[in-house]
């Protein structure tokens, strides 16, 4: 055991090297960075790593231009010392409404320096969510987007508020810019608070109030879970188009940084704009969630051809499921440059498919980095180890979280965490996820898996989008239902949507019935609203 450890930190170091993250022969650079993270956490730290090696280097692009290194030190600093003054103290909880900009940024920077603990908000929740979630967690303070003034009205007036960006000067009602409170004090380095502060994911309130999920206690070591398989290399760009309220984009965010790598961000995604920004800036790597990936593919060639993507080495792609229709769409239109990582708000990462899996298993999610185990078990608890039998997928790495912030934790067995999916390794030990454990939709006795469905559906070019859920049936308990987004001018039935299906699956996995719909309905991350559908 103890040997196993040892070799698994000597191969996160070597990974670590690899990418730039230890510039080997200044190990001193190395032991700051870890002191730094003990005190301030993951992100802060790596900031302040990034201007003390790099002062001068553009860190940051947003909608109001660029910020070097130096400049999101200072004005952190700065903004940490006039929220001290206010009263934020280590320990106390911020939370953040905020889109991907400069103020959001500086908001998790300043928060890190002060021990603070930032609950990172999810953008597309509703006005009861967002107050249900401020309560349970005990927000002291909330930073957030002038635009989502009329979602805030159920949040106790207790809660001190702070506006990150704004669009128009008129209705302020006297409350605090974060322009404003940099410039009213000075930027001095600020003393490192009594205790470490973190931060708090949230689930995706699909159905329900989100959960909590702290992310208190990271090592530098973790990061090489993510480096062991994909790419990323020190002083070089990243887009970032996944929202840095969701794992996918904090965690990219937070590892540029690391790097020393300049981030290029938008408030809102366009796919066109995404192109734009990675030609201007050389970005040699995109960070999406699928459907972002489909919104760029789907512009097309002509589009594609008008932007210059080669520096591309990298696009990161995680969130939800990628179908293998889609991977392989982007892989012609890119290259050999998709990773697609499997994961959970719970788990952090679990497996990643490098370019080359992708090339082998379309639609695969590959294999566990550096630091992390995979396991699937049967539903008594027994190993399976068999390839092509699908069971219950456990994962542990040192990214886990330790329990969800209202006290309840997930199933765990052998000292690994439940995902909540369902998946088979097959011969080469590459991972498929074939859907969620309680997404199963029981028809006739026979199990389905609505992504089986669903990824053969967008195969066909007269298909944009497809979502398979079960209704009740009286003779069969349950009946596969299809909703499918047609193609522009397709003329595409039900009928042949039913006789697609069944040359191609079981007769059982034929959706009897099949609804035409102009869009699917998602959350801010891509995830597909079965609820809403149902």
């Amino acid at each position: 055991m103890l040997g196993g450890k040892v070799t698994e930190t000597v191969r996160s170091i070597e990974v670590m090297w690899k990418a730039g993250l230890i510039p080997f022969p200044r190990i001193d650079e190395g032991l700051q960075a870890l002191v730094a993270m003990r005190r301030i956490g993951p992100f802060a730290a790596a900031a302040q790593i990034a201007a003390r090696r790099s002062p001068h280097a553009v860190g940051l692009v947003d909608e109001r231009g660029p910020l070097t290194f130096r400049q999101l030190e200072l004005q952190s600093n700065a903004l940490a010392r006039a929220w001290a003054g206010r009263g934020i103290r280590p320990g106390t909880v911020m939370a953040a409404l905020c889109r991907d900009h400069r103020g959001l940024v500086l908001t998790m920077a300043a928060a890190g320096k002060l021990g603070a603990r930032l609950l990172l908000m999810n953008t597309g929740f509703g006005r009861r969510q967002l107050a249900d979630v401020v309560r349970r967690e005990q927000a002291r303070a909330l930073v957030y987007d002038q635009e989502f003034t009329d979602l805030l009205s159920d949040i106790p007036a207790d809660v001190d508020r702070y506006l990150a960006w704004v669009d128009s000067d008129d209705a302020l009602d006297g409350i605090p810019v974060l322009d404003e409170l940099i410039t009213s004090t000075d930027d001095r380095p600020v003393p490192a608070p009594a205790r470490r502060g973190g931060f708090v994911l949230l689930t995706s309130g699909t159905t329900g109030t989100p959960k909590g999920a702290p992310r208190d206690h990271t090592s530098l070591f973790s990061t090489a879970q993510f480096l062991d398989r994909i790419p990323l290399r020190a002083g070089e760009s990243t887009y970032l188009g996944a929202p840095i309220f969701h794992g996918t984009g904090l965690s990219q965010f937070i590892l540029s940084y690391a790097l020393g790598c300049k981030v290029v961000m938008r408030r809102r995604f366009d796919p066109e704009a995404a192109l734009k920004g990675v030609e201007e800036h050389g970005c040699t790597a995109l960070v999406l969630v699928p459907t972002m990936l489909q919104r760029i593919v789907d512009l097309g060639p002509e589009v594609l051809s008008r932007y210059d993507t080669s520096s591309l080495r990298i696009i990161f792609v995680a969130g939800s499921a990628l179908s293998p229709d889609l991977g392989n769409r982007a892989t012609k239109a890119f290259g050999d440059v998709i990773h697609n990582l499997y994961g959970s708000t719970e788990v952090a990462v679990a497996t990643v498919a490098t370019p080359e899996d992708w090339r082998r298993a379309p639609g695969t999610v590959g294999r566990s980095p550096v630091g992390c185990r995979v396991a699937l078990y049967d539903s008594a608890g027994q190993r399976i180890t068999e390839p092509g039998v699908t069971g219950r997928v456990f994962v542990g790495s040192g990214l886990s979280f330790h329990g969800y912030t209202d006290g309840r934790q997930k199933e765990m067995i052998d000292g690994l965490l439940s995902t909540g999916d369902v998946g088979h390794f097959d011969e080469n030990g590459l991972l498929f996820i074939d859907g969620r454990d309680d997404e199963m939709i029981v028809s006739g006795g026979e199990n389905v898996f609505p992504v089986e469905v669903e990824n053969l559906l967008v195969e066909r070019p007269d298909v944009l989008e497809a979502a398979v859920i079960g209704v009740p049936d009286e003779q069969f308990g349950q009946r596969l239902k299809a909703f499918v987004v047609r193609a522009e001018g397709s003329d595409l039935d039900a009928e042949t949507v039913r006789e697609y299906v069944k040359s191609n699956l079981a007769r059982y996995k034929v959706p009897r019935d099949v609804e035409f719909v102009e869009q699917l309905p998602r959350n801010a991350t891509g995830k597909v609203l079965r609820t809403e559908l149902a």
